[in-house]
């Protein structure tokens, strides 16, 4: 069977300001490591033998109906402007409208140098990607909006880091990878027709409701301010929120240095090259709203007096705190097993936290153990949780059924940091067995799945994570 993709390119329609034509940089020796059938079969992927597909997903082969183009975007970087950035290490194949009817793009990430490359490589190492493929996959199982990864594949070239190191390509698939730091460019160069232009572009294909650059800020921060809620309330620390990695779309994008909490502080960061805290856990609201305040700064530019869009642009980047904080507490009180809004439950949910913070607790076996009645036992001290606990019981009292909601909404399984390090150690060395196994037990992650405990636990002290990288 041959390898067919139903490509319906838009965006390589638009004039070459927006992009760099270019084809990826063929590799060495491609080995398929991993197909996602499932989400192939969203795209309308016909699949074809393995060794086909690492040709076309290593960029050896460019498939037919394919317009593979760099994108160009700028963006703030730990909230310094960087004037030009763009696809340094990937390349944007096409987009498909899956059978779904919804359109995604397909990327190859660690392609190649490109015009935005910067001098560097433009590759990746096999870690980052299959760091990438679980991580985005999970979050994908979670219910929260994210990238996914299609395939990945070892390429039988050296990547040269702080040594050298297996290469790869990870094929990603998001609704778009349109940022904010791709209308900053334009509204930093005084461009306005292309500014226009995207903006355009960007309302018809994510928000076709919306009514103009302002109608597209509202639908922005609507879609962040719940993917931030999602995000905090399985203990997500994306890693990097700077504005180029912060999507139109309202997906998650880029998993770089990002990580799950195990024991919950709200001061927590793993990103080594955050070394200010900007994008600690707790931080990441703040950081949001400063980043749709930067997309409101340019998106305002291509009126004809900007003025006329400050107090309307203020407006709604003010509200977004509301927003994401009435978001997140529903998602929290999910996790308590309620279902209906009542005054005090802000309070207790952050009574709770405190307690944990305090206590050393995993953040997500405690909220798992309360449905099963053990969550005393996350506890350093117990008599923290039992002096909390009353009040808990006290509001469950007519909620229809606390347990199953609680089970919808704390998952039993995250891509734990430790064994994501374990699973890239195994795969560096020629074993993928962890690899498929976390794949596997992610995509259930609220199942109760015995057999696979070990997968549950924290880390021992020895095996804490103190740090994550960047490293494509």
């Amino acid at each position: 069977m041959t390898l067919t993709i139903p490509f319906d390119n838009t965006y390589a329609a638009l004039p070459g300001q927006f992009h760099s034509k270019l084809p990826p940089q063929a590799v060495k020796a491609p080995r398929l490591v991993a197909f996602n059938e499932d989400l192939a079969r969203v795209l309308g992927i016909t699949p074809g033998d393995t060794a086909e597909m690492a040709e076309v997903f290593s960029g050896n082969r460019v498939p037919d109906g394919a317009d593979p183009l760099a994108q160009l975007y700028s963006g703030h970087q730990f909230g310094t402007y960087n004037p030009q950035l763009g696809d340094g290490r990937a390349i944007l194949l096409g987009e498909t409208v899956g059978t779904d009817g919804k359109r995604r793009d397909i990327q190859l990430k660690g392609s190649g140098r490109t015009p935005y490359s910067r001098g560097g490589d433009g590759r990746a190492w096999l870690g980052p990607v299959l760091r990438e493929y679980v991580v985005s996959e999970a979050m994908h199982a979670l219910g929260i909006p994210t990238t996914r990864a299609l395939a990945a594949v070892e390429t039988g070239e050296t990547v040269w880091r702080e040594g050298g190191l297996p290469g790869a390509v990870l094929t990603r698939v998001a609704a778009s990878h349109l940022r904010v730091g791709t209308f900053q460019i334009f509204a930093a160069r005084g461009d306005k027709a292309s500014l226009r232009q995207l903006t355009d572009y960007a309302i018809a294909r994510h928000y076709p409701e919306a009514e103009g650059p302002m109608g597209l800020l509202s639908a922005v921060r609507d879609a962040q301010a719940e993917l931030i809620a999602a995000w905090m309330a399985v203990g997500f620390i994306h890693g990097v929120m700077n504005t180029d990695n912060f999507s139109i779309s309202g997906e998650t994008i880029d998993y770089g240095p990002c990580a799950f909490m195990d024991v919950y502080h709200p001061h927590t960061v793993f990103s080594s090259i955050d070394r200010g805290r900007r994008y600690a856990y707790a931080n990441q609201p703040s950081i949001a709203v400063w980043n749709l305040a930067q997309l409101a700064t340019a998106l305002i530019q291509q009126l004809d007096d900007p003025q006329d869009g400050v107090a309307q642009a203020t407006e709604i980047v003010h509200a977004m705190p509301d927003r994401t904080e009435a978001a997140w507490l529903a998602r929290f009180r999910a996790k308590l097993g309620i279902t209906s809004a009542q005054e005090g439950d802000l309070e207790l949910v952050t009574s709770l936290l405190g307690r944990m913070a305090e206590n050393q607790s995993d953040f997500t076996n405690t909220f798992r153990a309360l449905a099963e009645g053990t969550a005393r036992d996350q506890f350093t001290d117990p008599a923290a949780f039992e002096a909390w606990e009353p009040d808990w019981k006290a509001r469950l009292e007519g909620e229809p059924d606390p347990q199953a909601v609680m089970r919808r909404a704390n998952p039993a399984f995250i891509p734990r940091n430790h064994r994501i390090e374990d699973m890239i150690a195994g795969a560096v060395a020629g074993d993928y067995t962890l690899f498929h196994r976390l794949n596997d037990v992610l995509a259930r992650p609220y199942d109760d799945q015995p057999e696979h405990a070990d997968l549950q636990r924290p880390p021992l002290p020895e095996e804490v994570v103190q740090a994550t990288f960047c490293g494509t």
